[in-house]
């Protein structure tokens, strides 16, 4: 979506990452939440991307936000949203998919040990330096993840769907997803 549309990927886990290892006052603060195993209050989230989307002057891809009710409020109190995709993967797949991804932490580079290996096996193509699995990608915790993800989520599809916004599209694979919404995409932008 990103290459094909110009596209803007704001992700919340990217967002929230970055600003811990830049150790600005928000990633201090959200760090707190991260370290107790909690989620980041949706005061904080909504602030977080409003400050990154309100800067842009293109179209642009949430990704992870909003997760909760009152996180799509507030998004909609400060934006106009045009369309809400939902990708329904099944789990186990997801689980699957995640646990071969690794990452260069430093940038924040990702790798998938299937999809977009690095060059040399466990080694950032650029610097050089090992690649990781974080914590959160083992698949214990994405289990655990995914039923939250479903707990908090499945409302906010709810109030989307009420808004006739949401689009869903069910498969295990991209190349089955990708042409569905490549196609609503295509008739989105010429819009």
């Amino acid at each position: 979506m990103v290459r094909d549309y110009n596209f803007v990927h704001l992700s919340s886990g990217d967002l929230l990452r970055n600003q811990i290892r830049e150790e600005t006052r928000a990633g201090l603060e959200a760090k707190r939440y991260v370290d107790d195993g909690k989620l980041v209050p949706d005061s904080f989230m909504v602030q977080l991307f409003m400050s990154e989307v309100e800067k842009l002057k293109q179209n642009w891809l949430l990704d992870g936000f909003p997760r909760t009710v009152g996180q799509a409020k507030a998004l909609d109190a400060r934006q106009d949203i045009d369309i809400v995709i939902n990708l329904d993967v099944p789990f186990e797949t997801i689980v699957e998919r995640i646990q071969k991804r690794l990452v260069h932490e430093p940038s924040g580079r990702t790798y998938h040990t299937e999809f977009h290996p690095p060059q040399n096996h466990g080694i950032d193509d650029i610097t050089g330096e090992p690649l990781t699995q974080r914590s959160d990608d083992r698949p214990e915790a994405v289990r655990e993840r995914l039923k939250v993800y479903e707990a908090l989520t499945t409302p906010v599809l709810q109030y989307y769907k009420k808004q006739d916004k949401l689009e869903r599209f069910s498969g295990t694979e991209s190349n089955e997803i990708w042409p569905r919404v490549k196609s609503l995409l295509d008739t989105i932008t010429k819009s």
